[in-house]
């Protein structure tokens, strides 16, 4: 009873965390029984990555920068106007796609350092410069296509976005191995990173976590990842750009977690004049968060070029809702300084998993901009009321007895006046 007890109060302490993950998995169930088990298929399971690879591109940037208490709302005229400059490049100017790709990204940071100069040294609030980014470039994307269409792209690029890893069984066996080898592997390494990452907390006395839960939480996760390589494994086998994401997804979580930068963009976020006091860079920790954002928005604008084979004039409309929307449902705070990689990437899954499931079941788009902002404010709602829990426990942690603080230190009785008396005289 009391490891219950200890569990129960270890997952009121980080309701945040695990309730996106549980509401991910019950919106997937959900799904999966209204669309007769479409959702699940091996190829809608690869179609769902794909569609939304470049949404969860951005999501990783936007957290960041949400992280450090600003937003971006540029992102998406930004890809928008990336795939406009490689059309150009490629198609216009026959430049090869391998020197078309770094010279978008270096366009995109070059769009990131021009946004983060007014921001970081001006001054100017970044809700203003990036709302005034998303007119200037979705302007200069109409400019550079001229209002029309540019195709068709390289075989090469559009690997990028709708490509596979080569099948090394030659298409005669009914798994792709190539994929079973790297999920499998994948799948080790996370369980020997975690028991690594617990037996150093508990050599330091910081472990808070319960064994119960750690070995749920770790076997649940690895079943997760086992169960998707077979769905990915049987149809075509690893997109290109899961990898591309996949090695994003872990540089962009070392960096947040064990790198000065990361440190800093928390602090920053979490008291910007606490930060500037303790010696923070704040300025230039801002610049470099908005070139960041500009890579990877030029990363994002390229995938989705790539997928569609086509420079559009409309490319890139409304990805800075989602990707905004991804952070938010994935744990970020509005009010900056807390957030993750890996909850961003799970929001952005939550809203791929909406616009998949609802688009198989035919709704029209109306119904689904009305369910994707219930979803939103929803998310920032629970953010809000698990933030105004976490003072006292709330309900739930009273009525399990759960200790989700520390104890106030005990205060020793006021002597009385006649004790004090005696002690001078003495």
């Amino acid at each position: 009873m009391s490891a219950l007890r200890e569990s129960l109060g270890f997952l009121t302490s980080r309701l945040r965390q695990v309730g996106i993950f549980v509401a991910l998995i019950l919106i997937v169930l959900l799904f999966q029984g209204l669309t007769g088990g479409i959702l699940l298929e091996p190829q809608n399971v690869t179609n769902l990555v794909v569609q939304n690879s470049y949404i969860l591109i951005l999501a990783i940037g936007m957290v960041m920068v949400i992280i450090a208490g600003h937003i971006d709302l540029s992102v998406g005229s930004v890809a928008g106007f990336i795939g406009a400059v490689a059309g150009v490049m490629i198609v216009h100017w026959g430049w090869p796609w391998w020197a078309a790709i770094p010279a978008c990204l270096l366009v995109g940071a070059l769009v990131g350092a021009w946004q983060g100069y007014w921001i970081a040294y001006v001054g100017i609030p970044a809700f203003i410069v990036t709302l005034a980014g998303m007119l200037i470039f979705r302007g200069l994307t109409l400019i550079t296509l001229k209002n029309q269409q540019i195709t068709p792209f390289p075989a090469e690029l559009r690997a990028l976005g709708g490509g596979f890893l080569p099948d090394i069984s030659g298409g005669t066996s009914v798994l792709e191995w190539l994929t079973v080898i790297l999920g499998v592997g994948a799948t080790a390494a996370l369980l020997i990173q975690a028991l690594k990452e617990r037996r150093i907390r508990r050599k330091f006395d910081l472990e808070s976590e319960p064994l119960v839960w750690f070995v749920i939480k770790t076997a649940f996760t690895a079943l997760l990842m086992l169960i998707i390589t077979f769905l990915l494994a049987s149809y075509r086998g690893t997109p290109i750009v899961l990898v591309v994401l996949a090695a994003l997804v872990i540089a962009y979580t070392a960096l947040m977690n064990n790198s000065v930068f990361g440190r800093h963009t928390y602090a920053i976020g979490g008291n910007l004049h606490a930060a500037e006091l303790s010696g923070i860079k704040t300025k230039a920790v801002t610049f470099r968060l908005f070139v960041n954002m500009g890579v990877l928005s030029a990363l994002a604008g390229l995938v989705f070029t790539a997928r569609l084979n086509s420079a559009q004039p409309a490319g890139g409309t409304g990805f800075e809702l989602d990707s905004i929307a991804a952070a938010f449902i994935g744990g970020a705070a509005v009010t900056g300084g807390i957030g993750t990689v890996a909850g961003a990437m799970i929001g952005g899954l939550i809203m791929g998993v909406l616009n998949n499931g609802m688009s198989i079941l035919g709704l029209g788009t109306d119904y689904q901009q009305l369910i994707k902002g219930l979803v939103l404010l929803v998310a920032v709602g629970f953010d809000i009321f698990n933030k105004n829990r976490s003072g006292g426990g709330g309900e739930l942690g009273k009525r399990f007895k759960l200790k989700t603080s520390p104890p106030p230190a005990e205060e020793k009785p006021a002597p009385a006046p006649s004790e004090t008396v005696e002690a001078g005289i003495k």
